[in-house]
């Protein structure tokens, strides 16, 4: 029985070795008040978001409206939402931002998929 045991054991932690490797991720340095979203890019930090609304109202960007709620992990539809660039001034990120439903986001321009609701 104690054989039997050990060897439920010693696969339990075969199978479970991969799954764990996986969720190892790499740790970088962001800026000060940075938001690390989703696979590691840095997002809009709170105290940042004030400034950013602001910056999104002075531009004048448009609303685009979609009949699904607007969250994080939702994707976009392919036509009809324009992306833009976000400012040195609020961090380097790979994301692009929109707003969507009266929402400000942040996408991953290449999946259209939403990482960070700006509130």
């Amino acid at each position: 029985m104690r054989n039997h045991l050990l060897a439920l054991a010693t696969i339990a932690a075969a199978i479970s070795a991969p799954v764990a490797a996986q969720a190892q991720s790499t740790v970088g340095v962001a800026r000060p008040g940075a938001v690390i979203v989703d696979n590691g890019a840095v997002g809009i930090a709170v105290d940042q978001r004030p400034a950013f609304r602001e910056y999104i109202v002075r531009e004048r960007v448009p609303n685009y409206s979609i009949p699904d709620r607007v969250v994080v992990g939702a994707v976009l539809p392919e036509s009809g939402v324009t992306f833009y660039d976000v400012p040195q001034t609020f961090g380097a990120t790979p994301y692009r931002y929109t707003v969507v439903n009266g929402e400000t986001v942040l996408v991953e321009p290449r999946t259209r998929r939403i990482v960070q609701v700006i509130d």
